[in-house]
């Protein structure tokens, strides 16, 4: 997301956060995209970025006309979001905080879509009814909005209130949408199955995925066939797999070398496999313990001296692309780091544009996996304990929880838990795990509203128990109540 005011007023933001041409953009483009193409670097180069959408907060037409002058010649469509929840989108009256003045939206899409070239598209979050929710995306079509992106969550929902997303609200804006409508739904893409059942759902034409994609870049990717497994991807004995993070870590770097760098990467052996055991044990070339090295240096010889280390420092960079890999990486390899810590400290030693000790992380990640694979492959019968689900938050709960349980995340913790090597979702605890942990402490205001539902809960449990009394009195077959359709995320 680009804040639309900096972007039209400093040329080092637009530097810093979007990239087309190496010249920058001092000003706005005069040429047309095609002219322009000749001179693609990397945001929005037909090549390799495209379909592209850039997405803005603003809360003024002008400047967010002005800001998308600029990038209009590099994209496919100019996004307005609507959705974000964050203190500073409150204090700045952006994102999910313009939603109580929906004329100034109005205006602010009206605009781009009047005065662009390119398509305007929308993300939103639901209101407090779904029929108010209907209304507001009434609005935000009518404004000439041509993909609708929906988040099925409040926008009080974030941090530990961030919970479930709501697909029932997106059901029913896609029943009472008109049927051209595009509709792209967001919240509770934990994994790649998770893609399907929210398109059967919700009925939406695709899904977004923020918090998901992070954790794990490959969530859109299909897995191989059983048996066709290669290097990048690792099956258990109980047919759970998924990519290892050394592979997904490997071409994240050769990404940055190839586009941003613009140089080969470096040679490097091929990622382990248990089939190279032999080769392995044939060239006395195991590894030890990832434990034996704190930071990934060689273990013989002084330290180089503070003359030597000043020599060797890095240039500070300013790129974008080079910034946001440590914390990409610390995402990427959250379960591994959380294991053997020594990983942690070097890439958090790590900055910059220093890739030889990205590459250096990367080789202990390696070493860590070929160990992980070696431990599976002797003790499988370790990792399946770990698989299993964790203890509940409080002594009434039963541990065998379905998936679409929206008062536990042990089920999906269960469904999206891997070895540490693997790329994998990090699932938040609920709002009531939370607040049984003392992790969350809940308002006034919010512990009325708790109340107030949980009353309603006892109504709709009396009337489903008056309901099933009166079945069997009738002689007829007990009446089942259907499940919200939510999934744990």
């Amino acid at each position: 997301m680009l804040h639309a005011r900096l972007f039209k007023e400093t040329a080092k933001f637009r530097e810093h956060h979007f990239q087309p041409i190496k010249a920058g953009l001092a000003s706005i483009p005069e040429e047309k995209p095609r002219e322009m193409q000749w001179k693609a670097y990397l945001d929005g180069n037909p090549a390799i970025d495209r379909p592209l959408f850039v997405q803005f907060c603003a809360n003024d037409p002008t400047e967010l006309l002005d800001a998308a002058r600029y990038v209009q010649p590099f994209c496919d469509a100019i996004d307005l979001n609507l959705g974000c929840p964050q203190g500073i989108a409150r204090k700045g009256k952006y994102g999910a905080f313009l939603q109580e003045d929906q004329d100034l939206i109005y205006r602010l899409i009206n605009s781009l879509h009047r005065e662009l070239d390119v398509p305007v598209t929308a993300k939103i979050r639901i209101l407090e009814t779904k029929e108010q929710t209907l209304e507001y995306a009434k609005r935000v079509l009518s404004a000439g909005a041509s993909i609708l992106a929906v988040h099925g969550r409040h926008r009080e929902q974030k941090g530990h209130k961030t919970g479930l997303a709501d697909w029932t609200v997106l059901r029913y804006l896609r029943d009472n949408l008109p049927p051209d409508t595009v509709l792209f739904a967001n919240g509770n893409i934990l994994r790649h199955e998770d893609i399907s059942t929210c398109l059967d759902k919700t009925g939406a034409d695709g899904v977004m995925s923020a918090e998901g994609n992070l954790c794990d870049p490959t969530i859109f990717s299909e897995s191989p066939a059983v048996g066709q497994e290669d290097r990048e991807y690792w099956r258990g004995k109980n047919g759970k797999g998924g990519y290892r993070m050394d592979a997904v870590f490997r071409r994240y770097l050769d990404v940055l070398y190839q586009y941003v760098l613009e140089k080969p990467p470096p040679e490097r052996k091929p990622l382990f496999a248990l089939f190279d055991r032999t080769m392995v044990d044939t060239n006395e070339t195991v590894i030890a313990s990832v434990d034996d090295q704190s930071d990934g240096s060689p273990p013989d010889g002084p330290p180089p001296a503070k003359k030597q280390k000043r020599e060797t420092k890095q240039p500070r960079t300013t790129s974008p692309n080079l910034l946001a890999i440590q914390p990409h990486l610390f995402r990427l390899l959250r379960p591994l780091v959380s294991k053997h810590t020594h990983v942690r400290d070097a890439l958090a030693k790590s900055h910059g544009s220093n890739m030889a000790a990205y590459e250096n992380v990367l080789q202990l990640v390696e070493k860590a996996t070929q160990e992980g694979l070696l431990d599976y492959e002797a003790h499988p019968e370790n990792y399946e304990e770990r698989e299993e689900p964790l203890e509940p938050t409080r002594p009434e709960e039963s541990t065998d929880v379905d998936y679409l349980d929206y008062e536990s995340s042990l089920a999906a913790v269960r469904a999206c838990k891997r070895p540490w090597w693997v790329c994998q979702p990090y699932v938040r605890p609920l709002p009531r795990e939370a607040l049984d942990k003392g992790s969350l402490t809940l308002s006034k205001k919010d512990r009325q509203k708790l109340e107030e539902d949980k009353a309603k809960a006892a109504q709709t449990q009396a009337q489903s128990s008056a309901r099933e009394e009166l079945d069997v009195a009738d002689g007829m077959e007990k009446a089942e109540m259907p499940k919200e359709a939510m999934v744990c995320g």
